[in-house]
């Protein structure tokens, strides 16, 4: 089985080619999403979460996500013990999904990671995809969807690793600024495996 994993900075585009992939039959495992969930689903990582960062980041059940990224996204060294805690749950999650994956017969699948790098997740895939689009398009993209400030969007792109040095380590890059087909660049990479 091939695992692609797609990456690229907030704004990016990469649930865009995710989505793309999808429609040509590759199933693909969206880290963001299925880390969110388990945050609500998961006793084990609840209870890490609530020891290490307090009672009052759930409420009737569920993470207050706006008070955790103000916790997390401010701070590096608090950024960096949320993903210690979250990482090993979505790792073995994604692991579990990959074998269904396998046994339902699929011979290619990708996950979509932001940060792919830095947790370590590009280890498990074979081939890295960087979605690549010019850092005002992405801030202008995030403050648009997520109707968050310049200032907070700055600092979510602050906290992941910078697109030149993802460029460097990635097998293949997709230009998302309009100039060129997302589908014919998937199709190229789709092609070359």
């Amino acid at each position: 089985m091939k695992i692609f994993g797609i990456t690229g900075g907030i704004g990016s585009g990469k649930s865009v080619v995710s989505r793309l992939m999808e429609t040509m039959d590759i199933p693909v495992y969206v880290a963001d999403v299925e880390s969110k969930s388990l945050l609500d689903t998961s006793a084990q990582l609840k209870s890490a979460l609530t020891e290490a960062f307090g009672s009052n980041l759930y409420e009737k059940g569920f993470i207050d996500r706006k008070l955790f990224a103000s916790i997390i996204f401010n701070d590096p060294e608090k950024l960096q013990l949320a993903n210690k805690i979250i990482h090993p749950f979505v790792k073995q999650h994604f692991f579990d999904w990959v074998e269904k994956q396998r046994n339902a017969g699929k011979k290619t699948v990708a996950t979509e990671a932001a940060i792919l790098y830095e947790s370590g997740f590009d280890q498990f895939v074979d081939k890295v995809i960087l979605v690549y689009a010019p850092l005002e398009t992405r801030i202008h993209r995030t403050m648009l969807r997520d109707n968050a400030s310049r200032e907070q969007v700055e600092a979510r792109i602050k906290s992941q690793m910078q697109d030149e040095d993802k460029i460097k380590k990635a097998n293949f890059v997709i230009l998302n600024d309009g100039t060129k087909s997302i589908i014919h660049q998937i199709e190229v990479i789709l092609g070359q495996e």
